[in-house]
């Protein structure tokens, strides 16, 4: 009896050490098996309002990025120099304007046998907590983490390089089914968004599969998020276009894969244009660099392509999300303005949603969180163009 009693005794205590590591709910799993138990604590359900992409679209504007943060692969959140996001930093987007948060996230470099931590996924709701709470809408996506998505390294994947392999599709369904079961709860203010610019698939065989396997992609987010149950049925989802470039994503060879409601989806594009102006800060080899922006050929330049952008959002009705747009801050100030500016406003007339690419420098990440001088006369170009 003895015996007995002190066995009990250990069994209660290993169980209440244990307690901690174990899930607060049965685990599901998925379509090969793998546990989603995370030990961490999902958001509880919220109501969730009827809202589509257009008329979400429209709330949604201006957005910034907190970049070179969650998505950092080598020490999370400060290991490109940032501080810890911080609700006040959050609250400080908020007050400046910003409708939108885009959220890059490194889900692979910090997963354990391809499982999210529970650390690593709590921080980032913690995060997603404070950006909706502000009354901002918070975009959460699957950003660069190492090229394993589209095999972008030939030294690290020599066998698949420019594809979307196997091991690949499993870990991206894997992945997202992970996020998108812990976030089922959030309501229509957290958006999903498949991929960043992981999508140069150019080893798949040709350029027409290249194109197919980007929407087999952009298939399997919608169907894996879908079936996830709470809030995921409707929630609104953002797709990659063919490298998050304009031209690439108008071409005759990209298709939208097919969502199960519809008015959910926007396509994602990024806007870079030119590359000499926003990224050049010397020459090279193909080009030089440009120091001003803002000629006549410049903005006719920017008019086309934002023109036919619009018109695939128009034939395919559905929004676009320009997810990142920026230029160098090396180049002349007043240049910068005008040429943000113009991309915001060029977005904003088409009923796209603009999001700035901040690293920190746009909107410090230390108190008091200042603004830059640049971002300050972009937000009050972009307020006056809405009179």
């Amino acid at each position: 009896m003895r015996r007995s009693r002190v066995l009990l005794q250990t069994i209660v205590l290993l169980a209440g050490l244990l307690q901690p590591l174990a899930c607060l709910r049965p685990p599901p799993k998925s379509s090969d098996g793998t546990s989603l138990c995370y030990g961490a604590n999902p958001p509880a359900l919220e109501p969730m309002a009827e809202l589509d992409a257009w008329t979400a679209a429209s709330r949604m504007t201006p957005g910034i990025n907190i970049g070179n943060t969650l998505e950092n692969t080598t020490q999370w959140e400060t290991g490109w120099g940032n501080p810890p996001i911080t609700e006040e930093y959050v609250r400080s987007l908020a007050a400046l304007g910003f409708k939108t948060v885009r959220l890059p996230v490194a889900w692979n470099t910090y997963a354990v046998g391809g499982r999210v931590q529970s650390d690593k996924i709590n921080r980032v709701g913690e995060v997603v907590d404070w950006i909706t709470q502000a009354g901002m809408f918070c975009v959460l996506n699957i950003h660069w983490d190492g090229g394993w998505i589209d095999s972008s390294s030939k030294e690290r994947f020599p066998n698949t390089y420019a594809t979307f392999s196997r091991k690949a599709e499993k870990r991206y369904r894997s992945y997202w089914k992970q996020i998108s079961t812990y976030f089922a709860g959030k309501d229509q203010r957290l958006i999903f968004e498949a991929l960043n610019e992981e999508t140069k698939f150019d080893n798949e065989g040709s350029v027409q599969k290249a194109y197919a396997t980007l929407t087999r992609v952009n298939q399997l987010f919608i169907d894996t998020v879908r079936t996830t149950g709470g809030n995921n049925a409707k929630r609104l989802l953002i797709l990659a276009g063919y490298s998050t470039d304009i031209t690439k994503t108008c071409s005759r060879d990209y298709a939208l894969p097919k969502d199960t409601i519809p008015h959910r989806l926007f396509i994602s594009v990024h806007y870079y244009t030119p590359w000499q102006f926003c990224g050049l800060t010397e020459d090279a080899s193909w080009g030089k660099m440009m120091p001003t922006w803002g000629s006549a050929g410049d903005v006719a330049e920017l008019t086309r392509l934002f023109d036919m952008m619009g018109d695939f959002c128009t034939r395919n009705d559905l929004p676009a999300f320009v997810g990142e747009f920026n230029a160098s801050d090396q180049k002349e100030s007043a240049s910068r303005v005008r040429w943000t500016s113009a991309v915001a406003n060029a977005a904003l007339s088409r009923k796209m949603v603009p999001v700035l690419w901040d690293t920190g420098h746009e909107v410090s990440r230390v108190p008091p969180y200042a603004a830059s001088p640049e971002l300050l006369k972009m937000l009050q170009n972009l307020r006056g163009s809405r009179k």
